[in-house]
């Protein structure tokens, strides 16, 4: 095996190695260390993100341009920031970006630490057989359309039919119209987010929790440790790692909340607490053909995710030494 070859600098009598170009490496691994087998499992992937993630944003001009379907995106007048100020500006702003973090960091808060909790009291389970068939049972969910699942929370939460309803009243409640008042919007949401996808998410954690040596169980059991010790001490260092970059990865994407759900949820007597940005770049952009004016604000919302992922991340470095990057 040959070395990697690289340019000599001399300064003063000194030699020095110049750092080889990006090209230089990958020729090195391709050739030299016979690892073109790698690149060419990558490269599909590499090929779907160029065609579905990066050609796409030849779009995103259309946010600072007048544009029309009629003519192509070139010939459209540049108007630079206009529709940005416009957005910005507007009466929806502040309920728009209210109603997102809202919504967002609630979902965070309350569904972050399920799939963790599960993860780990599954990891303590002594029966294998009963791991297996809860991460089944869990996991289900996850399957369920986004349509059908709506549907079932429309037909539980009925406040004339619905199982919740019928419970309330033999207790004595009156019914509650779980999907048309506005202040059990953001609840309905989340919790049925949370009863869907935790089983999918805790996949991850359990993941990483089977790398841990059994060594540090049986030494911990011998030196008189509690369970709680074990996942206090053994189970949360191990898994750290995944915790900080999974955080990190929702927090770049706190904006970003399911505009699917969100939509087939809304009612017009909810949308003081379910009009997202979502929802609204929909409405304006495909409802009312305002395709620069929707470019703008689905813009403006990417460069927020982007900035808070970004002092996020730094912030996980300087505390953690945990980061994306």
């Amino acid at each position: 095996m040959q070395p990697n070859k690289s340019v000599m600098v001399t300064n003063g009598g000194s030699k020095s190695k110049a750092k080889p170009t990006l090209f230089q490496r990958i020729k090195h691994r391709l050739i030299t260390r016979g690892e073109w087998q790698l690149y060419l499992l990558i490269l599909p992937v590499v090929v779907y993100f160029i065609i579905f993630h990066y050609a796409p944003m030849y779009g995103i001009q259309i946010a600072f341009r007048n544009y029309s379907i009629t003519k192509p995106i070139l010939d459209a007048k540049w108007v630079g920031l206009t529709y940005f100020e416009r957005f910005i500006k507007s009466p929806m702003f502040s309920q728009l970006f209210k109603n997102t973090l809202v919504l967002s960091f609630y979902d965070l808060f309350v569904g972050f630490p399920f799939p963790v909790i599960f993860a780990v009291v599954l990891n303590q389970t002594q029966s294998k057989r009963l791991v297996k068939f809860t991460q089944t049972v869990t996991f289900a969910p996850y399957f369920i359309s986004m349509v059908v699942l709506v549907g079932m929370l429309h037909l539980f939460l009925s406040p004339t039919s619905g199982m919740v309803n019928k419970l309330l009243e033999t207790i004595g409640l009156e019914p509650v119209y779980f999907m048309a008042e506005a202040k059990w919007f953001r609840h309905v949401y989340v919790f049925s987010h949370v009863w869907q996808r935790t089983g999918y998410q805790a996949i991850i954690y359990f993941a990483a929790l089977t790398s841990v040596d059994p060594g540090l169980y049986e030494a911990a059991t011998i030196d008189g440790a509690t369970r709680l010790e074990k996942i206090w001490y053994i189970d949360l260092p191990s898994i750290t790692p995944t915790l900080v970059t999974m955080l990190l990865l929702a927090v770049g994407r706190v904006l970003n909340v399911d505009t699917q759900r969100t939509l087939l949820m809304q009612a017009p007597t909810n949308l003081v607490t379910s009009e997202i940005f979502g929802t609204y770049v929909y409405k304006v952009g495909l409802i009312n053909a305002q395709f620069s004016y929707s470019t703008a604000i689905d813009l403006f919302k990417t460069v927020i995710n982007l900035t808070l992922l970004i002092i996020v991340n730094q912030i996980s470095k300087k505390l953690t030494e945990e980061s994306l990057w």
